[in-house]
């Protein structure tokens, strides 16, 4: 067991935590439950009950100095809006920031973020002209499917090629981008109703990759209507 963020253990049973094995920076309260997700010096905190939340943060206050922003609504780049039927989780801003970034706020966007018939070769086209510039798109469209399911595949296929990027992989990273611009106000979605229920659903495209033939994988993960996990990810082996 952790205190919250690093409190000693001598300090109340009620005040102590469970880091999370998976995700470090997060912290679990199991009896009247609260959770705690901290990341540097941003904290974002809930609990089963309003008295047990301003317990917690009272003695935050007594052992750091903090400021206490209210009700969430922005935490790392992502922007949070409650509604009566949840809470939306947007990445707009961070969005037209990559936008400008790369020189595109004004580009004409597309249906789609790629082209699902065609498959990438590590060795098709010339080397791009600036590979750093390759690979710090592709580690901010990384970041971008925090909260864009939608995007997970593509950008999965661009950054299979941060050691020697192409031409046509750069042209891909700008295919995402113009999609991304004709989808600013897509949203995350996280709504309120019964969790009962934990559905997956996953796919392979079969020797998907024109080189090794790996395949790559898909999945999602269902919390009641609420999707809570996905990825993309090309296969260790070749299926047979």
């Amino acid at each position: 067991m952790l205190g919250i963020s690093g409190l000693p253990h001598t300090y109340d049973s009620w005040v102590l935590f469970l880091q999370s094995l998976t995700t470090h920076c997060l912290f679990t309260r199991l009896a009247n439950t609260a959770y705690l997700l901290l990341y540097v010096d941003d904290i974002v905190l809930t609990a089963s009950s309003s008295a047990l939340l301003q317990r917690i943060t009272d003695r935050l206050h007594a052992e750091f100095a903090m400021t206490d922003l209210g009700a969430l609504h922005h935490f790392l780049g992502v922007s949070v809006t409650r509604s009566s039927d949840g809470l939306s989780l947007s990445q707009r801003q961070y969005a037209l920031d990559l936008l400008q970034r790369a020189g595109m706020s004004d580009c004409h966007p597309v249906s789609t973020p790629v082209d699902s018939k065609s498959k990438l070769s590590a060795t098709d086209g010339a080397p791009v002209a600036n590979a750093s510039e390759y690979r710090s798109l592709a580690g901010a469209l990384q970041y971008l499917t925090l909260t864009r399911p939608d995007l997970a595949y593509a950008v999965q296929q661009v950054c299979l090629f941060m050691l020697d990027p192409r031409e046509p992989h750069l042209a891909l990273v700008k295919c995402i981008l113009r999609y991304v611009k004709g989808t600013l106000s897509f949203v995350l979605h996280i709504g309120i109703g019964p969790v009962d229920t934990l559905t997956a659903y996953s796919d392979a495209d079969w020797a998907g990759c024109p080189d090794s033939r790996r395949s790559t994988s898909g999945y999602c993960v269902y919390l009641g209507d609420t999707l809570v996990s996905w990825k993309s990810k090309r296969q260790h082996t070749v299926s047979h």
